[in-house]
């Protein structure tokens, strides 16, 4: 009992100074304006998402709103084609394929996705050129967020609100519009007639817009978004992350121009904390690799702006590997990348046979309750309901039959026309011409073909009743 416990000294870690200036005394992140090469492309991006996201919602085609998902009616229009709940499994590999795309970009590249077209990042930008509009550059908002209440301060803060709220507005406008038809639902909300239903999904994503991107911003990605959550699980030390160079920067200190850092023990870095203030989550890169961090590359930008003044060269911070930043090489191909390409083409592949395979004809059978019952000539008959599907966009005509149906005659109308979308339910009878059934249950297969296309075609089964004694 006379030993001693042994002690480990352990480092303790202090936040760095620049991340205490990264947010101002309010507690609120303000970034500052840049311009460099990944801002151009992240704007041009998000510039193609928005006008794809606002204007897609306005277009027609063939008479209707060219993607419409028509909810009342069970049917999602995207141009000249038409999805039924029937088509849902090809929605399900849609949803698979994203997922694996997601997958493989965050082993390839970390978390590009969240700095370049993720909707939370994309709109928290388009929030923070509006405070830029209304309120001035960074320091200007610092001073006037802790200046006390002016006419000025009234003026620019209410600008900044109106310009959130038209473009939250806006947005829940047209999300409701992609379920609702836009035009309509428009001209309902300019003369206040729009209904109950409409109005609180339009209010409800108002809002969300509104919360989210101009006052929750980087909470949403800190703390919400389950993504930042298990994205590091999938890197690996060929990941492309955007990184410090450490070894080239440190120490870190500020210099004239003139001076070169190897005369005066320093480092590229100057210290300038400006890779911190354009960051839109406050973190500093220079810590090393952070949850926080959304890959929107604001921090190259603003140092590589830097290093052009100073006359060293780019990529202090720069999208590297772990590998590389070790003095190796940068793996591209890797089992793991591999492995998610792969799996994304197979499920490409299978869709898009999928879609090209899909039956533009569906049928449905619906039993009658009853078992069964004897018609006047004497025969056992069962009452059945089809429900047949145009999913094209042209009148079609089709022909209704039994698929080996020897023993069996269908009973009803056989021959059907159906306008463009149409969903007809067509009751008919099969009766049994045998004396004697070969068992008390047996399969029926029913089939709807195209008139003048009998490739086109779909079968559906059921089942047909008679008694073994009679």
């Amino acid at each position: 009992m006379s030993e001693k416990i042994p002690v480990r000294l352990v480092e303790t870690f202090e936040p760095s100074r620049s991340k205490m200036k990264a947010k101002s005394s309010d507690n609120q992140i303000h970034t500052r304006s840049f311009t460099g090469l990944f801002r151009t492309l992240r704007v041009s991006g998000a510039g193609f998402l928005f006008l794809a996201f606002f204007g897609t919602v306005w277009l027609n085609w063939g008479g209707r709103q060219a993607v419409l998902w028509d909810l009342a009616q069970s049917k999602f229009h995207i141009f000249g084609a038409t999805f039924w709940p029937q088509d849902f499994i090809l929605l399900s590999a849609l949803l698979i394929i994203c997922a694996f795309g997601l997958f493989a970009i965050t082993v390839f590249a970390g978390r590009v996705w969240c700095g370049y077209t993720c909707p939370q990042s994309s709109f928290t930008w388009l929030f923070m050129w509006c405070e830029k509009v209304t309120e001035g550059e960074r320091n200007q908002r610092i001073k006037l967020q802790a200046a006390p209440w002016t006419l000025e301060k009234l003026l620019r803060r209410s600008a900044k609100h109106t310009l959130w709220l038209a473009i939250s507005v806006l947005t829940g406008l047209t999300f409701v519009g992609y379920f609702t038809p836009i035009r309509p639902l428009a001209e309902e909300l300019l003369t206040w007639q729009m209904g109950g239903v409409s109005l609180f999904w339009v209010l409800f994503f108002t809002a969300a817009t509104y919360i989210n991107a101009g006052w929750l911003r980087e909470a949403v990605c800190m703390h919400m978004c389950p993504y930042a959550r298990f994205q590091s699980v999938m890197f690996d030390k060929d990941t492309l992350t955007i990184s410090y160079d450490t070894a080239r920067g440190e120490h870190r200190g500020p210099r004239k121009r003139e001076v070169k850092p190897a005369e005066v023990g320093l480092g590229d870095c100057i210290d300038c904390q400006l890779c911190v203030q354009v960051c839109p989550t406050g973190i500093d890169i220079r810590d090393g690799l952070q949850m926080e961090c959304i890959g929107c590359a604001a921090c190259i930008d603003a140092c590589d702006s830097i290093m052009d003044k100073m006359g060293y060269a780019r990529g202090l911070i720069s999208y590297t590997s772990e590998h590389q930043l070790q003095g190796g090489k940068t793996r591209l191909l890797r089992p793991r990348l591999i492995g998610y390409t792969a799996v994304l083409l197979v499920m490409i592949g299978a869709l898009v046979l999928a879609l090209m395979e899909r039956p533009m004809v569906s049928l449905d059978v619906s039993k009658d309750r009853g078992l069964f019952r004897e018609n006047s000539q004497g025969q056992i008959e069962n009452i059945y309901s089809l429900k047949v599907i145009n999913k094209t966009q042209q009148r079609q005509d089709y022909r209704l039959s039994l698929v080996d149906g020897e023993g069996f005659q269908l009973q009803g109308k056989t021959e059907l026309s159906l306008a463009p979308g149409e969903i007809l339910d067509v009751p008919v009878s099969v009766a049994m011409t045998t004396d004697k059934p070969a068992s008390s249950s047996q399969t029926l297969s029913f089939k709807v073909s195209d008139s003048d296309e009998p490739q086109v075609y779909s079968v559906a089964k059921s089942r047909f009743v008679a008694p073994m004694n009679r």
